[in-house]
């Protein structure tokens, strides 16, 4: 009886590569956000020595290696972050496409309803809500820069969807302004919002703050002053606390658009926040820089609520703490995460 040789072993059969193949060997199949977000964008690849295909010294380079590869906010794996609502074009057309129907009820069931507000009310949307499209328009071009520099296509999509939501808020806002300005030709509305937004002490503060944070390049802060501080800040006076106060003067379709807008900032919180945390977990040292811009964008922040404050009808320093106190509890989930760690 003859000895059998011995079978060579067989490799291992290898998985196919499949399109999701860019997570690596994963068990699970991505989700549609993660496959249609995943590694999307062309400026962040690895494989590439500079951002663009030119010299690496070149003026476009040298901004991307100076704001964001140097930036004081770094992460070891910055495609490691998600946004909590998984935001993708789909979801967010067919999200939006509710919310607008909403939006345009509210809008044709009070579409007669300015004629009869209070000569009060009037004057308060003329002074704080009008105006507040050349502050929402500033917002929505810091918010294309951050989606711009942005350090992974996560951060990107979630911006520009961020990015998008204003521009909707400017829209209502004009069209309000124009309803406004039918119903009351003779306020100044329609008008005078240019004037206010240049010239009107109450407003000089967010305007300063607006344009100190388009000229905040390092992709940190820029997400930082916008996201986590001066958006969170000046939205809970303009349309939480504007909403309230309009409503107890009799003014529901004010408080309801108000609460309709609500649910993209706080959608833009939640993804923000999770940002900070995740900056935090992934690098311990993060909370430097951000508490240094909290305090910075903090103050600036505060200084312009406090001037618009006496438009509200309600004392300086309960509009500015309310304000503050939302802001705080924005920041408190990314600085927990710090405490935790040390």
């Amino acid at each position: 009886m003859t000895e059998q040789a011995e079978q060579p072993k067989r490799a291992p059969r290898q998985r196919k590569l499949r399109t999701f193949s860019a997570f690596g060997d994963v068990r699970r199949m991505p989700s549609e956000y993660e496959i249609v977000t995943h590694s999307q964008n062309w400026n962040t690849r690895a494989s590439k020595a500079s951002v663009f295909e030119q010299n690496p010294s070149s003026p476009g380079n040298l901004w991307f290696l100076t704001y964001r590869e140097h930036s004081p906010l770094q992460a070891d794996d910055w495609e490691g972050f998600r946004d909590p609502d998984q935001i993708a074009y789909r979801s967010y057309v067919n999200l939006q496409a509710t919310e607008q129907t909403k939006l345009d009820g509210v809008l044709e069931r009070y579409h007669d309803a300015d004629s009869a507000l209070t000569a009060t009310q009037v004057e308060r949307l003329g002074a704080l809500l009008t105006p507040a499209r050349y502050l929402v328009h500033g917002f929505q071009q810091a918010e294309a820069y951050v989606g711009f520099i942005g350090p992974s296509s996560y951060v990107t999509s979630a911006a520009g969807y961020a990015n998008a939501d204003f521009l909707r808020r400017v829209s209502v806002i004009a069209y309000r302004t124009r309803s406004l300005q039918l119903a009351h030709p003779d306020s100044g509305i329609g008008t005078e919002e240019r004037r206010r937004w240049e010239q009107d002490a109450a407003w000089q503060p967010a305007r300063k703050a607006l344009e100190q944070a388009l000229i905040a390049y390092d992709w940190g802060e820029a997400f930082t002053s916008l996201n986590l501080v001066l958006a969170p800040t000046l939205d809970h006076l303009l349309i939480e606390q504007l909403g309230e106060v309009s409503r107890a003067e009799g003014d529901e379709q004010s408080w309801l658009l108000a609460q309709l807008l609500n649910e993209d900032t706080q959608r833009r919180n939640r993804w923000s926040s999770t940002l900070g945390r995740y900056a935090v977990e992934q690098r311990a040292a993060n909370e430097k820089p951000l508490r240094k811009w909290f305090d910075r964008w903090g103050a600036r922040a505060d200084e312009a609520v406090a001037a618009l404050a006496p438009y509200l009808g309600r004392p300086e320093d309960e509009v500015v703490a309310s304000a503050r106190a939302a802001r705080e509890e924005l920041h408190a989930g990314i600085l927990d995460v710090a405490s935790a760690a040390s």
